[in-house]
């Protein structure tokens, strides 16, 4: 009994790991961009540590940086955020139910914390996966996002080496696992660029982003044959 304990927790701290060192580097790009854009160390590192979301982060400077207004920064972070609701409820249990461990877990809840969570069976190991995975990511995405930042500066021209390219390729990146996995994400993805890109020339910078959520009116409904 003891050796599956000792193999379940090691197969945990390894993904734990895995994780974290992958998502570190995405932190070190986020960064790095954020440098390059013009945002100041202090709120880059602030932005990591309460935030906490590399989507949002990235959406936020990517909006900012394009002149568009903080307002628009904030609500497409809270939209795009939004998917955390459900998240609650799917974890609440691997939380656990005192307000400190919900308040701390809540913190660290993100996508990988929680797709770990609840491909666990069993709830104890369900429980410290969660914590594991979101501790482990907290400290190596603020770790990497200091890298980032520090490495960024010491560059004098970032876009040179293709920083500039991080933005879309970091969130390309978080998102193709649900493209894969759900029609429902590729149609909300198709129609949400569609509408960004045809707003884009008449709306100040920030709002194309906004007008792209409109593509979740097609969630939940039926594939045509053949797509």
């Amino acid at each position: 009994m003891r050796s599956v304990w000792r193999t379940e927790v090691a197969e945990d701290v390894r993904e734990a790991a895995a994780i974290g060192v992958a998502m570190a580097v995405v932190g070190a790009s986020f960064g790095a961009v954020a440098e390059a854009k013009g945002v100041s160390l202090l709120l880059i590192m602030a932005m990591s540590l309460l935030v906490f979301a590399g989507s949002a982060q990235f959406l936020a400077v990517g909006v900012m940086a394009a002149g568009g207004a903080p307002i628009a920064a904030v609500l497409g972070g809270l939209l795009v955020n939004a998917r955390h609701l459900p998240y609650g409820l799917a974890v609440g249990d691997a939380v656990g139910r005192s307000w400190p461990r919900r308040l701390l877990g809540t913190h660290l809840m993100v996508d990988q914390a929680v797709a770990t969570a609840t491909s666990r069976t069993d709830p104890k190991r369900a429980r410290r996966a969660y914590w594991l995975v979101g501790g482990t990511l907290f400290v190596l995405w603020n770790v990497g996002t200091l890298l980032g930042a520090v490495a960024g500066g010491a560059v004098p021209d970032p876009d040179r080496l293709g920083v500039d390219a991080a933005f879309p390729a970091a969130l390309l990146a978080m998102i193709l696992p649900a493209l894969r996995a759900a029609g429902d994400a590729r149609r909300v993805a198709l129609l949400g660029s569609v509408l960004a890109l045809l707003a884009t020339p008449w709306l100040p910078p920030g709002l194309p982003v906004l007008i792209a959520l409109f593509g979740l009116a097609v969630a939940g409904r039926p594939a045509r044959a053949g797509a």
